[in-house]
């Protein structure tokens, strides 16, 4: 099931990456005293009583008027109204409620969508609330006074956040489609790959939530299979702001992995492998999610006997954290080895939920320890007594041992090796957890 995506929205310099930090429990943004410095990860997975979710900063950036301020507050405002299923709208109570505030409270108002109203840089509850009522104004409901600085009042404002998942908390989880998420950077043809898949099918296709959603979900069906595509292109919008467009790609991104099975990772065989390449399969990777790398454009490469060995190679050391990722060429425009696509798309997907019986994976492991001496430390031997999956989507298996200090990453690597030698497990990451298990005696 995937988790809500909770969107943080404000004006510039409200402290949104700062709120954003401290419910991450990292410095993961870069928080500075200038409007538009968030430049770093803006997402992040919080837990809060039992609810996982993944929080989106949505950022800002430098104004030069108003005017600017204004759009790219709308800009962002209809981002997190397209993705997020809760929306945290985060004023100053120092500047007080300002017009761009009122504007944007419209649209969010117009949304729908669950909004939070949080009032930010309440250091002192009784000095600063008569200035909190203010916020009323605005037709958003309770206004959640809070300190993110100083960590006050975080609580109630979470627990208003998560009152709006319980509801739909589990109805995706009925539809057992698989989902494939087509990301990348922006004019890569994942628009194209999928218009090519419709027209090379002839299938049943239905647009859902079209004109309001970024991502685009297309049902295809093919040899009695039904796929949903997610395409994370969706609409290009007439407000988009230049300097924002990786941002808002990402959050797209972000929105659509959290939902897919699968993702197909596109890169423009024009310009090769790229470091926002990179990030974006980041998210996907960090999500344990089933990942195809497809070059596009394939037709437009002058190829000689060398030119796909050099392609992969470079693919592989630029996304070396993945080296578990299938990779294709293929062309949108030609339709070159589009039907392939979906052959690798069934196979990532029962790799993404395969289960390895308990006896057989014990079999590798007294395997590997015997082909293999487990790492020691101080005359301490590192023990591994036993092995289990305990679930899928990824592949998850629990490793008990004598001492999880003595249990190196290159060891766990190596077992991993041992376990795909014995059953592929192509397309997908595999996840281990280690926990310890005291000796007896």
């Amino acid at each position: 099931m995937s988790k809500p995506i909770v969107a943080i929205v404000g004006r510039p310099n409200v402290g949104k990456s700062t709120l954003f930090n401290v419910l991450a429990g990292s410095k993961i943004s870069i928080v500075q005293d200038t409007p538009g410095v968030t430049r770093d990860r803006i997402y992040a997975d919080v837990n809060w009583l039992d609810y996982n979710f993944t929080m989106i900063d949505t950022g800002g950036i430098e104004p030069e008027s108003d005017d600017v301020i204004l759009k790219s507050m709308r800009a962002q405002a209809q981002i997190a109204i397209d993705t997020a299923d809760v929306i945290m709208f985060l004023v100053d109570v120092r500047q007080g409620l300002v017009d761009a505030d009122s504007k944007v409270a419209d649209m969010l108002r117009r949304s729908h969508k669950p909004v939070v109203l949080v009032v930010n840089k309440v250091d002192n509850f009784d000095k600063f609330m008569p200035d909190v009522y203010e916020f009323y104004n605005l037709g958003l409901g309770d206004p959640f006074p809070v300190s993110a600085a100083s960590q006050l009042g975080l609580g109630d404002m979470l627990d208003e956040v998560v009152s709006h998942f319980k509801e739909d908390a589990g109805t995706e989880e009925e539809d057992d489609r698989p989902k494939i998420a087509i990301i990348g950077k922006p004019n890569v043809g994942k628009s194209s790959i999928i218009n090519k898949l419709l027209g090379e099918e002839r299938v049943i296709v239905s647009d859902i939530a079209g004109t309001t959603r970024d991502a685009i979900d297309t049902e295809i069906i093919r040899n009695g299979r039904e796929y949903v595509f997610i395409d994370t292109a969706g609409l290009r919008r007439k407000s988009k702001i230049k300097e924002e467009i990786e941002r808002f790609s990402i959050i797209r991104t972000v929105s659509a992995v959290e939902r897919a099975d699968v993702c197909v990772l596109v890169i423009d065989a024009t310009e090769g492998v790229t470091e926002q390449d990179a990030k974006i399969a980041g998210i996907a990777h960090d999500r344990g999610k089933g990942m195809i790398i497809a070059v596009n454009k394939w037709d437009a490469i002058e190829k000689n006997d060398k030119t796909v060995y050099k392609y992969e190679e470079d693919i592989r050391r630029i996304l070396s954290f993945m080296p578990y990722a299938e990779v294709m060429f293929i062309s949108a425009k030609t339709g070159q080895r589009l039907s392939k696509l979906f052959d690798m798309i069934d196979m990532v997907i029962d790799n993404h939920t395969l289960r390895v019986g308990t006896g057989v994976l014990n079999e590798i492991l007294s395997e590997a320890v015997a082909l293999q001496e487990p790492p020691s430390d101080k005359g301490k031997k590192l023990r591994l007594y036993y092995m289990t999956e305990v679930s899928v989507k990824p592949p998850t298996f629990v490793i008990f041992v004598n001492d999880k200090n003595l249990t190196h990453f290159s060891y766990t690597r190596y077992i991993e090796n041992r376990i795909r030698d014995a059953f592929g497990f192509k397309g997908t990451p595999l996840k281990f957890i280690i926990r310890e298990r005291k000796e007896k005696g």
